[in-house]
């Protein structure tokens, strides 16, 4: 029997009972179609799950029964906050998608030179709303308790400018220094640059090393933008993580 594991953005507490929310409900009941007292697993991002079944089932509408709460021990020790260049229509999301598999702790889209990708506020807002999406449903699917946040974007400048996590990365296939030459930071708290679809500019490589964060190479070979974050959320994990 398939148990689905569902988000839900509501308080979760054990032997409770609530209304099914109507996204959730949508998923379960009419597109996995579920019956009544089939068994689910919530989680609300918090933190764990719990496990919980399926109650009076009805044509527009469920409830939910809470049962008890499980603790997750499934984060990476290593807390990486990625600064991923904005990339053009799917590659964002798959490589928004692949970081929350791998274990990222939050993504800050960025506004770089080279980045094709122009928006405005409105429409900003928007597109963030589906990313965050796409964090949670890559949660839902990695068996995480916690969903990465997706923030609202800035520039590049701005946020190099601010970061201040322990050790301070730029991906950069020019630079010749392997990243087991780092030393782990004590706190576990890495800040990562990855550029657009055209790179980082010279430019923006020699503002971010201005500002405390060192060039590595992920070896000799070049990395699309989507892959960038998987291959780097590995090598750190398999470095100083739970790999």
């Amino acid at each position: 029997m398939r148990i689905p594991r569902i988000f839900v953005d509501l308080p979760l507490a054990e032997h409770s009972t609530f209304d099914f929310p109507d996204s959730a409900f949508q998923h379960c009941c009419k597109v996995l179609r579920l019956k009544e007292n089939h068994p689910i697993v919530l989680f609300n991002g918090q933190g764990g799950q719990y496990q919980a079944k399926l109650l009076n089932v009805q044509k527009r509408s469920a409830q939910v029964a809470v049962d008890t709460f499980e603790v997750l021990n499934n984060e990476s020790p290593v807390l990486v906050t990625i600064g991923q260049s904005i990339s053009r229509g799917e590659r964002m999301d798959y490589a928004i998608q692949k970081a929350v598999e791998s274990g990222v702790y939050k993504i800050q889209p960025l506004f770089s030179e080279r980045c094709e990708v122009r928006l405005n506020d409105a429409r900003l807002e928007k597109r963030v709303q589906h990313w965050q999406q796409v964090a949670i449903s890559a949660a839902e699917q990695s068996g995480r308790g916690i969903v990465p946040e997706v923030c609202f974007p800035i520039d590049l400048q701005d946020w190099v400018s601010n970061c201040n996590e322990m050790l301070k990365l730029t991906l950069h296939h020019h630079s010749a220094r392997p990243l087991n030459q780092f030393t782990q930071p004590d706190n576990q708290k890495i800040a990562l640059l990855i550029g657009p679809e055209g790179g980082l500019s010279e430019a923006e490589v020699g503002l971010a090393e201005q500002q405390g964060f060192s060039a590595i190479a992920l070896g000799p070979r070049v990395l699309r933008t989507e892959t960038a974050p998987i291959v780097a959320l590995t090598a750190l994990n398999l470095l100083w993580g739970d790999l």
